[in-house]
């Protein structure tokens, strides 16, 4: 299992500064973690398929439709800044040649 001083090379090398009583927390807790994964190793899953989660998950959004927007003008009267048939927008390119 973990040992104190793999825990503090991890720590090391994830550049953590622990105190001692951290350093003895973590090392207890990730025995506890990889215990837990012996116990799950002693499951047998031949004949379970592999998932990507444990729950099935669709994608409720609809789908991307191309509508035209029907009152043109008053979508160009909300824009906080319009020129003529366009929105005006900052603008984001400098013209010199800095």
């Amino acid at each position: 299992m973990i040992d104190l001083e793999q825990v503090r090379k991890v720590a090391h090398l994830a550049r953590l500064d622990l105190e001692a009583e951290e350093e003895e927390q973590f090392t207890t807790q990730l025995n506890n973690i990889l215990e837990y994964v012996e116990q799950l190793n002693e499951l047998d899953t031949a004949d379970v398929p592999p998932t990507t989660r444990a729950i099935e998950v669709s994608n409720i959004s609809r789908p991307d439709e191309l509508e035209t927007f029907g009152d043109r003008e008053s979508l160009l009267d909300n824009a906080p800044d319009r020129e003529d048939d366009f929105i005006k927008v900052p603008k984001i390119l400098n013209d010199s040649d800095d």
